[in-house]
């Protein structure tokens, strides 16, 4: 079985969504200011979905994280999707933070991550504790 699968993806993470930022680099709630690589409709909120990367602003964590604009992939989301014959949800919105090469800024993930990561982001996958 390949690890990464496509999806069909339904994006339900807009901006001014709060995320928790599973990883270990010091932030703890993050929210998304804005979503990269997405081309919208006029007066249409662009939206991510697992896999996509976002532009987030640190709201709570260590002192020096707070306030700072990082990047960000999203490794979960609470809003069910397509993955072939079956639908994926999870607890909560997560996301891990990330720097311009797309490489892990933190050297742990604590909870589960989407398999739909895996292709874009393998160093990810390989931090991460499970993959679903």
């Amino acid at each position: 079985m390949a690890l990464g699968i496509p999806a069909r993806m339904t994006r339900g993470i807009m901006s001014g969504t709060q995320l928790v930022c599973d990883d270990n680099s010091g932030a703890k709630i993050v929210e998304v200011i804005e979503v990269l690589g997405r081309r919208g409709r006029l007066r249409r909120q662009p939206s991510a979905g697992v896999a996509d990367i976002v532009i987030v602003a640190v709201k709570k964590g260590k002192p020096e994280m707070v306030k700072k604009k990082e990047r960000a992939v999203i490794i979960r989301q609470k809003r069910e999707f397509a993955r072939g014959k079956e639908r994926v949800r999870f607890t909560e919105n997560a996301c891990a933070i990330i720097d311009e090469k797309g490489l892990p800024k933190s050297t742990e993930i604590k909870g589960c991550v989407a398999r739909e990561i895996a292709d874009k982001f393998p160093k990810v996958i390989g931090l991460a504790s499970s993959v679903v």
